[in-house]
């Protein structure tokens, strides 16, 4: 990637910090990322851009510069931007609203989930076509009890979403290859960290849940083909209702 001219990116650095003026922040990571996710969008920064140091961000935004960095290092995890010594932290993905009554962080946050998504996808099918390949006797019992107390949590109308992830992670753990579950969770934990509750929707794929217990089932009978498929499906669904929340507002 070209960096701007010398004169450009000051002019840009002005344009930025003079958005950044205009923003407040919360006490929360995600807050801080909301103000950033403004400033980009009224800087109309593009990929390749540099943000203001954190000492600034944070004098402006009247934050400590450690919740500062805990935000940027999160968007760095999730590909939104690079960030060296040198060059600085600079915007690797657009951050823009296309809509006018869309607002940047929604869009944002769409955007994330959808790449953290890409990513975990054929992980999560691989994973599951190698648990019920390797899966021993006692790691199935644990896949089929995990797999109970998840339907049970979700049929009581309670947050299911720990027992979800307990679930998943059994899967990981009995495909054999411990970087399955070390990856899948670095993946999650990224977009977590930040957006704990998607479009203020914490219950988001709860419609796949009915789908786990055939899953766990495909597993336990070393079905690798049906643990397949039954593990796309469910990523699919996921997608597609994520995009079916982007249509609704339009993002």
């Amino acid at each position: 990637m070209t960096a701007p001219p010398p004169q450009a990116e000051k002019n840009n650095v002005a344009k930025i910090s003079a958005a950044l003026e205009l923003l407040e922040a919360g006490n929360s990571s995600r807050d801080v990322l909301d103000a950033l996710s403004e400033m980009i969008d009224r800087a109309e920064m593009k990929v390749g851009d540099r943000l203001p140091p954190e000492v600034e961000i944070a004098k402006k935004l009247g934050v400590g510069r450690a919740k500062v960095r805990e935000a940027l290092t999160a968007w760095q995890n999730m590909g939104i931007v690079t960030r060296n010594k040198k060059a600085g932290t600079r915007l690797a993905a657009e951050v823009s609203s296309n809509a006018i009554h869309v607002p940047v962080t929604l869009k944002l946050e769409a955007e994330s989930l959808l790449r953290t998504h890409s990513v975990r996808r054929p992980l999560e099918i691989e994973s599951a076509r190698m648990a019920a390949r390797n899966v021993t006797d006692q790691q199935a019992r644990v896949i089929l009890a995990r797999v109970a107390e998840l339907m049970s949590i979700f049929e009581a109308g309670e947050d299911w979403r720990e027992a979800d992830n307990r679930f998943h992670r059994a899967i990981q753990a009995a495909s054999g290859n411990p970087l399955f579950e070390q990856i899948i969770q670095q993946i999650q934990r990224a977009f977590n960290e930040i957006y704990e509750a998607p479009f203020g929707q914490p219950h988001l794929g709860q419609v796949t849940i009915p789908l786990h217990p055939e899953l766990a089932r495909a597993i336990a009978a070393r079905d690798e083909a049906r643990a397949s498929k039954v593990m796309a499906r469910i990523m699919d669904m996921v997608e597609h209702e994520v995009r079916q929340v982007m249509e609704t507002y339009d993002v």
